[in-house]
């Protein structure tokens, strides 16, 4: 065994010097992209979202996305391993945030009435707000460029879609045994969801009809009197 040298034995190292062998012992300098993962990598879905939507994803290059954040064009390949992974995880971002907001939406409406029919109007309120509100370019990809996510991408975004749809069940089957919907519920939900997600092909906000002018005609649509 080697004999240790005491603080005083230690060979003097000039500062430079020391801190190049810190470095050597230790894990690379970052990058200013790796510093900043978490809000680079936020950037980066986000600017995809706006590109996929407007240009659609097979028009939309890496280096695009790269220069609508101000990065050299291949720093996206440190956050994303390929255009498809961005693609996957702007759908997942969008459908956690529509589970997310809706959840507080019916939270907040159920504090002050269980009536299916204004539950409902909440929920179609805030599918508005999710396809047509601000930030609004998620969804829409999710809905329209899906044929381009491998299988696995795929399920992960279904089962969110899922669980999203899942809140409105309980309340077309209040509403059904209402005499309110009379259609059947799993029909009703999938022709609802049908109507709501086409507005983003012909919305258009600067022609007067506002969020909730739209939940107001829908509402009527859907529902009865009983």
């Amino acid at each position: 065994m080697s004999a240790r040298l005491a603080p005083d034995d230690a060979p003097h190292l000039p500062a430079a010097n020391a801190t190049a062998a810190r470095r050597l012992r230790g894990r690379p300098r970052k990058t200013e992209d790796e510093r900043d993962d978490g809000n680079r990598r936020q950037d980066l879905i986000h600017a995809a979202a706006r590109l996929f939507r407007r240009k659609g994803f097979d028009a939309t290059s890496t280096r695009d996305i790269a220069a609508a954040v101000g990065m050299r064009s291949g720093s996206p390949f440190y956050h994303f391993k390929s255009k498809g992974e961005l693609l996957h995880a702007v759908m997942e971002e969008g459908m956690r945030s529509a589970i997310e907001r809706q959840t507080r939406a019916v939270q907040k409406v159920e504090q002050t009435t269980t009536d299916p029919r204004w539950v409902l109007a909440v929920l179609i309120r805030n599918q508005f707000d999710v396809l047509l509100g601000p930030g609004s370019d998620f969804i829409p990809v999710m809905l329209y460029e899906s044929r381009a996510l491998n299988a696995r991408q795929r399920a992960s975004v279904v089962q969110l879609q899922t669980d999203y749809e899942a809140a409105w069940t309980p309340v077309l089957e209040a509403l059904h045994v209402a005499g309110q919907l009379r259609a059947d519920v799993k029909l009703a939900r999938l022709l609802i969801f049908g109507a709501l997600n086409w507005s983003v092909q012909w919305y258009d906000r600067r022609k007067g009809a506002s969020l909730d002018d739209l939940t107001a005609a829908a509402l009527a649509l859907f529902i009865h009197e009983a």
